[in-house]
């Protein structure tokens, strides 16, 4: 069934994409997708709400991953200056070089797990994916569905 398939492969290289994360730079591969969402983000902040549908975490999870890396000084909370309720998360410069440390090990991982793959296959599988993340909706060859 490919939807066990799917929950199978996913599950793996997940979990060895953080073992190498957490082995060689103690960070969880849920607090790396909130570095990177950060720094790829506009003025590389994002308000907590977004932040949570980016990484797909749920409100509470992400408020207490924040927390943790906010501790760790990789991250910081700013008040919204618009309207002073929200809150943004902002990478801070320690954060970007622990970024910067963890996307190599964290290459390195993805194009292990993925070597065997051909091109042909790795072009199908991203489609597919992004058809199943967009609601079923296809992407034409070549383009990426919009999330």
């Amino acid at each position: 069934m490919a939807y066990r398939s799917f929950l199978r492969a996913h599950a793996r290289v997940t979990r060895c994409l953080e073992g190498d994360l957490i082995a060689e730079q103690r960070l969880t591969l849920a607090a790396y997708d909130v570095l990177e969402a950060l720094a790829e983000a506009p003025e590389q902040r994002l308000r907590m709400t977004e932040l949570a549908d980016v990484v797909l975490l749920s409100r509470s999870g992400v408020t207490r991953l924040v927390d943790r890396l906010e501790r760790l000084g990789l991250v910081r909370r700013v008040r919204v200056d618009s309207d002073g309720r929200g809150v943004q998360a902002v990478i801070t410069e320690r954060g970007e070089a622990r970024l910067q440390l963890a996307a190599s090990t964290h290459r390195t991982g993805v194009a292990r797990y993925f070597l065997s793959a051909t091109a042909g296959e790795l072009e199908s599988l991203m489609r597919t994916c992004e058809r199943l993340a967009d609601g079923g909706v296809p992407s034409p060859p070549g383009q990426r569905a919009q999330a």
